[in-house]
């Protein structure tokens, strides 16, 4: 065992792709035989995939387990980020163009709702100041958001990190929901993936959930997801927070 544990280690991230093949395909398994299909397989293995990392212990979740570190990387920004390239790779321009202004509408108004939305619970947990506000709520448009805001306002620490546990938790709550959601949001085509991306924001949480919903939507949705992200950036830290400034003060 001890031998075994060593090679799993020293091949993390092979071992990591083989941990994840094998839970997507007792996950697909699963979706056929327990449910019909009527909830599906990537939902099933998301939601495995959360469970074990909050039940993996240590600050890395599973990959804190050494035979398993490979999922720190598989799992990481870079790794993110690649695949987020390779999937909006694969968007065709014709249909991006027919979203048009409506796209960019759904950007605007989907960063300016996060932003309030989120800004509002913090206000109401007690960070009343226009820093923490726009901080926060930067980070209800995404993780992303947050702390880029709280460092060009000069927010406090304890304010970017609560930013990210908040842009954290609606990733979380976008991944898991949005399967379950898209049918009924109309959620059907590259158009509306497209909206919808743009609405919703949290690249990761948009690209997972609608994994789960239809694997050809994921390139428009998280091709305007992203864009939510660059909005939040240009937006919060400068007009939005402007706009708080004036409303409730420094």
């Amino acid at each position: 065992m001890k031998d075994l544990a060593g090679i799993l280690d020293k091949n993390g991230l092979v071992f990591a792709f083989l941990f994840v093949g094998v839970v997507m395909y007792l996950s697909y398994i699963i979706s056929k035989k327990l449910t019909n299909h009527k909830i599906p397989g990537a939902a099933i293995a998301i939601s495995v995939g959360l469970l074990l990392a909050y039940f993996g212990g240590g600050e890395k979740g599973l990959a804190s387990v050494p035979a398993f570190s490979g999922l720190a990387i598989l799992g990481g920004s870079m790794m993110r980020d690649f695949a987020i390239v390779a999937t909006a790779m694969g968007a065709s321009f014709s249909e991006i163009k027919k979203t048009g202004l409506v796209g960019i509408f759904c950007l605007l108004i989907g960063t300016v709702i996060a932003f309030v939305i989120g800004g509002s619970i913090g206000y109401a947990m007690g960070y009343t100041d226009a820093k923490s506000f726009a901080t926060i709520g930067g980070g209800a448009c995404t993780f992303i958001v947050g702390p880029i805001t709280g460092g060009a306002v000069g927010a406090s620490s304890e304010v970017i990190a609560i930013s990210i546990a908040i842009g954290v938790i609606k990733s979380v709550i976008v991944t898991i929901s949005t399967p379950f959601l898209a049918k009924r949001l109309g959620v059907c085509d590259p158009q509306s993936a497209m909206i919808f991306g743009g609405v919703v924001g949290s690249t990761s949480g948009v690209s997972a959930g609608l994994a789960a919903t239809d694997i050809k939507l994921v390139p428009y949705g998280a091709l305007t997801a992203t864009f939510h992200t660059a909005m939040g950036c240009l937006l919060c830290p400068s007009i939005l927070y402007f706009i708080v400034n004036k409303i409730i003060g420094a």
